[in-house]
């Protein structure tokens, strides 16, 4: 496991404290949950309440499944800080998703009086706001703060985008790609703050304050901690060899660290499935990030709502598993033959989360986009098929194999791009030789 005096004891059959940590306790959760049952069953009255009765039955059957979960359903690719840290998460996805899919099947009247039950002060519309406003860095009319414009940006929402582009970034793993998706989703905001007024911004609050100072700094941030994670040495000691007390406080700080590194190298331009494969990242990032906007407008919920936090909480701690395991995926498909469980739960999630959208509030996302905005969405998206159609079928194809016919004699030329790709020159030339030989003696 984590050390080797686990797999000493395991080894010699004796049972040490790191043992006792990181075994399952499947028989113990099951006493303990059998326990809490008898008591509710037996000594405790019920109370004469149907709605309380139900939300406690709904609570403790969500209960129930979480603790079946973090006791038998399968590890990830993570370990840290304990494995069942991990599948605690899990369990918490599918039941996440499954609520979402108990909304989608409902009225939209029902589904928003629905959230009532989780919390009394919702189902009710919110009140419109005013966003955009007065675009001046500098305003001279007022000679008391002439920057107040930038001052009434200062809010909460600055340090939450640099902490989540910073964790976005622990995820990805690829400068390249976050930027991307950083600047993509404010191409977004300006495509479609016709439908949603918060999307409406000034352009150094789009520009300056969310991509270079923001976003960019946690991207930074990011990359800096990536680069610190892969040149630490991964060499780990058992806590209860630890002599001094001090060691001990260390390496149960560095018990929130990974057990190992992986550098992830996505490689767009190598293939047509890596190149399909980032693109569908970047596609569902953004859906995701689209998600967290439209669903507080179609259920009626304030942005200040702990409900948004929890959720924002819930893909930290979903959206890196489920990244490696994409990367496992798409980076090894013969050894990983099917997409992870959290990945394919987290697409779920997201592809439900924007059916709830579409089905609660259809005139919102059926509003006429601008035709500006539309030929500029048209244009990328040709030249993005286009790009692709030239590298991967155009130009693979005919820098492969060139091959000319003469007299019935045939001379074949092997363009030498995979032996480029690998390294490994003489690899290639001895596979023309011999092609070229071949064909000469039929």
């Amino acid at each position: 496991m984590e050390d080797t005096t686990l797999a000493c004891s395991q080894q010699h059959g004796y049972q040490t404290p790191a043992h006792l940590v990181w075994r399952a306790h499947t028989v113990t959760v099951l006493f303990i949950l059998t326990c809490a049952l008898v008591y509710v069953t037996l000594l405790e009255e019920t109370p004469q309440d149907t709605a309380y009765n139900t939300k406690r039955g709904i609570v403790a059957s969500i209960l129930v499944f979480l603790c079946f979960g973090v006791t038998q359903a399968k590890d990830g690719p993570f370990t840290r800080p304990h494995p069942a840290y991990w599948r605690f998460w899990l369990c918490v996805t599918v039941v996440y998703e499954l609520f979402l899919i108990f909304i989608l099947f409902q009225t939209v009247h029902d589904g928003r009086q629905f959230m009532k039950y989780i919390d009394p002060k919702l189902g009710v519309p919110l009140p419109e706001r005013d966003y955009g406003g007065n675009c001046l860095i500098y305003d001279p009319g007022n000679t008391t703060d002439p920057f107040h414009n930038i001052w009434d940006k200062m809010d909460g929402f600055v340090p939450a985008h640099f902490l989540g582009w910073y964790i976005k970034t622990l995820m990805i793993r690829d400068w390249w790609m976050c930027m991307i998706i950083s600047v993509m989703f404010e191409f977004l905001e300006y495509s479609l703050e016709h439908q949603l007024p918060n999307f409406s911004e000034c352009w150094w609050d789009h520009w300056i304050m969310d991509v270079l100072v923001c976003n960019g700094l946690g991207i930074y941030c990011g990359m800096k901690t990536l680069a610190w994670l892969s040149m630490k040495p991964y060499q780990w000691q058992g806590l209860w060899n630890i002599p001094t007390y001090k060691g001990k406080i260390k390496r149960i700080a560095f018990q929130f660290t990974p057990y190992s590194w992986v550098k992830f190298e996505w490689k767009p331009a190598s293939n047509l499935r890596r190149w399909l494969a980032v693109l569908g990242i970047i596609f569902m990032f953004l859906l995701a990030e689209l998600n967290t906007f439209y669903l507080k407008f179609v259920l009626w919920m304030p942005p200040e709502h702990y409900l948004v936090l929890l959720r924002l909480v819930f893909f930290v701690n979903v959206g890196g598993v489920a990244m490696r395991e994409i990367y496992d995926f798409m980076d090894d498909p013969k050894f990983h033959k099917k997409l992870g469980q959290q990945a394919w739960l987290v697409s779920a999630i997201t592809v439900t989360e924007f059916l709830i959208v579409v089905k609660y509030d259809p005139h919102t996302i059926m509003l006429p986009i601008p035709s500006l905005i539309i030929q500029c969405w048209f244009l990328g998206i040709l030249l993005i098929l286009i790009w692709t159609v030239w590298r991967f079928f155009i130009r693979f194809s005919s820098g492969l194999f060139h091959i000319e016919s003469s007299y019935g004699s045939v001379e074949t030329s092997y363009m030498l791009i995979i032996g480029r790709e690998v390294g490994n020159w003489q690899k290639a030339a001895g596979f023309q030789m011999n092609f070229v030989h071949s064909c000469r003696k039929k």
